[in-house]
């Protein structure tokens, strides 16, 4: 493990680029994801239609693909931006219909009698998702969805993996190919700093998800 001490510096600079990722790509996910859930639901056909389609759409389409068409197409049909934004970009897009799914799923576990009497109080439907149906979802999923940011971690890799933004997996495959006799250390020590973070985020959606059924 000598080479992984000795590049250290190195390994907690792609360990931060991962992090940046996993929260703007997140946050990014988190918000977008909401919005599609919104439509999921919404009154409106035609939004319940284009929701579900970029939902079916995006989630069973390659990370890999959606990565190559930010940092490589979509700069070809516009002003070029830093590859760390366009990596921003395609983990909000590839993990939002996740979230929206998982969102969706506490939005069926709400009852639908708070809905209906929201609305026989003259709540519109824009105030009784935000104020009635999404708060109580918010809470029923938040296990699922530290999953989905768990998933999103490993996803980071990709960004790296296509060789335009030096995150922890980047820096791994650098060090591996720069030191051919000490691969295995290499990737053991890439694997230590991704449970870092996956390690804590699934034991805190175990211990979230056995107090939801115990309120319950």
């Amino acid at each position: 493990m000598d080479v992984v001490i000795a590049n250290l510096p190195l390994y907690l600079e792609g360990f931060s680029v991962t992090l940046l990722l996993l929260a703007v790509g997140g946050l990014g996910a988190l918000v977008l994801g909401t919005i599609v859930a919104a439509m999921r639901i919404s009154p409106i056909a035609t939004l319940r239609v284009i929701a579900t389609v970029y939902t079916e759409v995006v989630r069973n389409t390659p990370l890999t693909l959606v990565v190559l068409f930010a940092v490589v197409i979509v700069p070809l049909l516009g002003p070029r931006v830093p590859f760390i934004l366009s990596g921003f970009v395609a983990l909000a897009v590839y993990t939002s219909p996740f979230v929206a799914e998982a969102l969706r799923s506490g939005i069926n576990g709400v009852p639908i009698g708070q809905a209906e009497a929201a609305r026989s109080v003259g709540l519109g439907f824009g105030q009784t998702v935000s104020l009635i149906v999404f708060p109580q979802a918010f809470r029923m999923t938040i296990p699922p969805l530290i999953n989905v940011f768990i998933a999103l971690t490993k996803n980071t890799s990709v960004v790296g993996g296509v060789g335009f933004v030096a995150e922890l997996f980047g820096v791994g495959r650098t060090l591996a190919n720069a030191n051919g006799d000490a691969v295995i250390p290499i990737l053991i020590g890439v694997a230590i700093f991704y449970l870092i973070v996956t390690v804590p985020l699934g034991l805190l959606a175990t211990q979230l998800e056995r107090k939801w059924v115990v309120q319950r």
